[in-house]
């Protein structure tokens, strides 16, 4: 019995390391094959049967994207923007976060379920409101436009109310004893605890707008406030007759800061992502 058990676990673990291999292998198949077709040429872009190897590689495709696109302006551009939303987003989603978790006031359950049912509604069906309301503001085709529309997020508040909840009260409680509002309490206490929740939170805002392409589309006109997604389009060409390895090399050049970001920081986001099943 013994035995067969250790059998039926060997084999456990190799069907599960043999499942994880396989996805890995999807998830990572397309990133391979945009960095390879960055280093060929457009001819052997569209070779039969494909190369995933480069055999002459090209790196003159990278000098092409500097050449043909603004793009220390477009990263510039997208590095201000991403790191006003995730500042602004870290603040407002912690705060609030803490206020649906700690701070008891009428009507709390039913403002934050209002509140949560917003992430039911898509984005484009309420750009229109939100385009006339920042041109209504002056901030029409301005990068702040988009650091504006996106300072608050229900999802955010949702993964800091989860993670503040699971936190002792006795200590707030403690800290109001002797005098603490909630904000110091916040400040001193809770803030410091939710370290891996914040970093968390940080790394998936920084992932998701840092690609955001569709209201940059919408609130940007001019070349110059471009963000790094909506400018590398210009690598297509007129008609989409732009070279595919030039395109590439600019995808790889604008994906580099979110790869080497989870790299160094995946630490904290994994412990903020297992934080619930651990306490």
């Amino acid at each position: 019995m013994t035995e067969s058990t250790g059998t039926l676990a060997r084999i456990g673990r190799i069907t599960g390391v043999a499942v994880l291999v396989i996805a890995a292998m999807i998830a990572l198949g397309p990133l391979l094959w945009t960095v390879t077709t960055s280093l060929r040429t457009p001819a052997e872009a569209f070779s039969n049967p494909p190369q995933w190897i480069p055999l002459h590689p090209d790196f003159s495709n990278y000098g092409a994207v500097f050449d043909r696109i603004p793009i220390g302006r477009f990263f510039f551009n997208s590095v201000i923007v991403t790191g006003l939303i995730v500042v602004g987003q870290t603040v407002t989603c912690t705060l609030s976060g803490y206020a649906f978790a700690m701070v008891s006031f009428p009507g709390r359950s039913v403002i934050f379920g209002i509140f949560l049912a917003t992430m039911m509604v898509p984005l484009q069906t309420i750009i229109i409101p939100v385009f006339v309301i920042i041109r209504y503001l002056g901030l029409s085709d301005s990068p702040l436009s988009l650091v504006v529309s996106a300072l608050g997020s229900a999802f955010g508040t949702f993964l800091m109310r989860q993670y503040f909840m699971q936190m002792p009260r006795e200590l707030g409680e403690a800290a109001r004893i002797d005098g603490a509002g909630h904000f110091q309490t916040f400040l001193m206490i809770y803030a410091k605890m939710a370290g891996p929740a914040i970093a968390t939170l940080a790394i998936l805002n920084f992932s998701g707008f840092w690609a955001e392409f569709y209201r940059p589309l919408i609130f940007l006109q001019s070349q110059d406030n471009f963000t790094l997604p909506l400018g590398l389009v210009g690598l297509q060409g007129n008609l989409g007759t732009g070279s595919i390895s030039v395109v590439l090399a600019g995808v790889v050049l604008a994906i580099l800061p979110s790869v080497l970001l989870f790299i160094f920081a995946q630490r904290y986001f994994i412990a903020g992502i297992t934080a619930g099943a651990s306490r």
